[in-house]
């Protein structure tokens, strides 16, 4: 569907639609005309336009596409993994009063730690490669979504769980095709929280000690140490952009896997 039909098909006003696109649109006026105007050095605040062409000069020598896959690869095979372990144990600890006493004392001591505070940790038994940069995405993920399935799965609705066993579906059935189903909008709330934190801990770690010297957060202290601040900008512009692309695609799959959870787009 084009922009123009989409436009037609909203309720809203043409400019109402129009006005988070003119908010940028003047925020960036009102910023290069500050800097211009007042003769602000670069290396303290660059223009936009300034940030605008040194972003153009690091995609064409391939140095930001690079480092932005890197960063995008350890985002996501670390968020599979949470995904999958928490949606997993979430939903045991839900239909499960053992497994749910068993691990409530742990998920409720480990989740409020700052997961960032693992990664002295994580680099002494680890090293500063590979493994830690996924191990520190996957914790980051996981408890954000083992804690919303769990809940999920426990709210569920008692009338439908009522009104299906009255049908005649045994426990099995009404766990398949009632509990998950009905948890799937706090599933989905998990991950989105989840991927998040992910994608912040990912350049905090790369950041922090990353001996591969790949990715965004390597990128943003190399730039920073040279105070080459127009790269810094540009590299968080694309950070920016990079994180709601990624927002905005979870809520399509979302839409794809259970639209009755998520209602119209």
């Amino acid at each position: 569907m084009s922009i123009k039909k989409r436009l037609k098909k909203s309720k809203d006003p043409l400019w109402l639609r129009l006005l988070p696109i003119a908010s940028v649109v003047l925020f960036l006026a009102i910023w290069e005309a500050v800097v211009r105007l007042r003769g602000i050095a670069p290396i303290i605040l660059p223009a936009p336009s300034a940030i605008a062409d040194y972003l153009a000069l690091m995609i064409a020598d391939g140095s930001l596409p690079f480092h932005l896959g890197v960063t995008f690869l350890r985002i996501m095979a670390g968020f599979l993994v949470a995904g999958f372990f928490g949606i997993l144990l979430g939903v045991l600890m839900g239909m499960s009063r053992i497994v749910s006493r068993l691990l409530d004392p742990w998920i409720a001591a480990l989740y409020p730690l700052p997961k960032i505070s693992l990664i002295p940790l994580l680099i002494i038994w680890l090293g500063t490669g590979e493994a830690y940069i996924l191990t520190i995405s996957a914790i980051s993920a996981f408890f954000p979504v083992v804690i919303s399935t769990y809940a999920g799965i426990r709210q569920a609705d008692q009338g439908l769980l009522r009104a299906a066993r009255d049908l005649g579906a045994n426990e099995r059935q009404v766990q398949l095709k009632v509990v998950i189903p009905a948890a799937v909008p706090s599933i989905f709330s998990g991950l989105h929280l989840g991927m998040g934190v992910t994608i912040i801990l990912v350049v905090a770690a790369e950041m922090i000690g990353a001996s591969s010297q790949s990715g965004m957060g390597y990128l943003l202290i190399r730039y920073g140490q040279v105070l080459e601040t127009e790269k810094v900008f540009a590299a968080l512009l694309v950070l920016a952009v990079f994180g709601g692309v990624i927002i905005k695609a979870q809520e399509r799959i979302d839409r794809w896997i259970a639209p009755w959870a998520v209602g119209k787009p």
